[in-house]
């Protein structure tokens, strides 16, 4: 079961781009919550409080509780605008959940002992991710923050399939009901052979290519 996480947050009147500006130029993330049949709320943030919690991947997949003016709820990060190049939130939009309703959030894979494992000890094997989260679906109190996956019996040639994931109970990949198609690989353990530059052509008596030797012979 995932940990709590609470974001502390102030409800807003003032909106509109212009209201926007002046709650970033005062260190605050304006945003909205939504959802579970309620009316949208504005909402803003202390910029800090944003910016730290955007370092943990639980940010991102896990269900919070947003306590605005002391009123907690349930919530989920569906949207959000960074600035391209500071280390800025513009924006964060919530979605209210109810805990009697399954929701679907991809979730963080965490890959376990891949260099003690024989494919990551092998020299010419390249051990690939080709996902590196996954979307589940669940109940609210049985979301993971995040999935282990073992690669300590990986070996070279295998390849680990989304089906094979071991996954925390009453927790499912909706994916994998899709059949057969969508059960992608998840890790791969290729041998990539080094490529053999081709024989030099053969050279004559005086180190020259043989079809050179030959013309300074007739002459």
């Amino acid at each position: 079961m995932a940990k709590t996480h609470e974001i502390v947050a102030q409800a807003r009147k003032d909106e509109g781009k212009g209201a926007s500006r002046r709650l970033r130029r005062a260190s605050f993330v304006p945003a909205v919550v939504y959802g579970a049949g309620q009316p949208a709320e504005s909402i803003q943030i202390e910029h800090n409080t944003i910016l730290l919690a955007a370092r943990h991947e639980w940010f991102f997949s896990s269900v919070l509780d947003l306590n605005v003016d002391g009123k907690v709820q349930k919530v989920l990060v569906r949207d959000w605008q960074k600035h391209p190049f500071k280390q800025q939130m513009l924006h964060m939009d919530f979605q209210r959940i109810n805990e009697n309703e399954a929701i679907r959030v991809n979730v963080p894979l965490h890959f376990l002992n891949q260099e003690k494992s024989p494919a990551g000890k092998t020299a010419g094997v390249v051990i690939s991710h080709n996902l590196n989260e996954v979307q589940v679906s669940c109940l609210p109190k049985d979301l993971p923050e995040f999935i282990e996956l073992d690669l300590s019996d990986l070996k070279p040639g295998d390849i680990i399939h989304l089906s094979q994931l071991k996954l925390p109970t009453n927790v499912e990949i909706p994916e994998l009901h899709l059949g057969v198609d969508h059960d992608v690989a998840v890790v791969t353990a290729v041998t990539v052979q080094e490529e053999v530059d081709a024989a030099p052509a053969a050279e004559g008596a005086e180190g020259q290519p043989a079809a050179e030797a030959s013309k300074e012979t007739k002459k």
